[in-house]
């Protein structure tokens, strides 16, 4: 018997946001496989280990995660660790994390072969966007996905139970779309629902004036650009005001 198309969900807690001046002390996974029937399904244990991150652990991000540097003193490196947990094995189809981008900082092409991503987050934003927020904990207590153990997916922020979590969101992704959609929208820029921020905060983008979506157009956050210039796509087929013309014009 073959073994299953796997995809392995991970989540990092590390250090902070920026390496190499940070560094990770703690990887979990947990797989998603594809079924004889053709549905995707949890597929065993799941596990975390502890990484020594070379450095101390700054209080800010201890305050997170809670994990202290006396339990990664004598944790074994971050490069020995990802090698045994990031390398494919035959049938491995990709990686998935929610706000993938963070964790591929870290699990660069090099360590994970060039492996495709999948990124939850984004991929919710496209199949649920009626969710009140893209978090992995706001998705998992808005949508209830089937089968997900309460207190399994317990402590939150740490790297076992967060990708526990997100493996479930995954699970359903799979089941409503392809691979390779979830693919192509997670090398994509998100699409964001809702206005992030602004007088029109929480408005869905269809909602506010050609004007107000003209500021958006050069915002510095690559979402926020990109979904504007989808909605501004959209309205190209009808009349766009005079404000907007003028800022495509620079």
């Amino acid at each position: 018997m073959s073994s299953p198309h796997i995809i392995r969900t991970i989540d990092l807690e590390t250090t902070g946001s920026s390496p190499p001046t940070h560094g990770v002390c703690e990887i979990g996974w947990q797989d998603v496989a594809l079924g004889d029937d053709g549905r995707w399904e949890l597929s065993g244990d799941g596990g975390a280990v502890l990484v020594n991150p070379g450095r101390p652990i700054p209080p800010v991000t201890q305050a997170v995660h809670h994990i202290l540097d006396e339990q990664v003193a004598d944790a074994p490196w971050w490069h020995d660790v990802a090698r045994q947990v990031l390398d494919p094995w035959p049938r491995r189809l990709a990686l998935a994390a929610h706000r993938a981008d963070f964790e591929q900082q870290f699990c660069t092409a090099r360590l994970t072969h060039g492996a495709d991503w999948i990124c939850t987050w984004k991929c919710a934003m496209r199949l649920w966007p009626d969710s009140p927020g893209f978090s992995n904990q706001m998705l998992r207590y808005w949508r209830k996905p089937e089968g997900l153990e309460h207190e399994r997916g317990l402590p939150v922020h740490r790297a076992f139970p967060d990708a526990y979590v997100t493996a479930h969101h995954l699970r359903d992704m799979l089941n409503e779309a392809s691979l390779a959609q979830l693919i192509e929208w997670s090398n994509m820029p998100g699409l964001l629902p809702r206005v992030r921020y602004g007088p029109d905060r929480g408005k869905e983008w269809r909602e506010i004036t050609d004007e107000s979506l003209a500021g958006f157009l050069h915002d510095r956050d690559p979402d926020v650009r990109h979904t504007a210039e989808r909605e501004l796509e959209r309205r190209r087929g009808g009349t766009i005001g005079r404000a907007l013309q003028e800022q495509l014009l620079f």
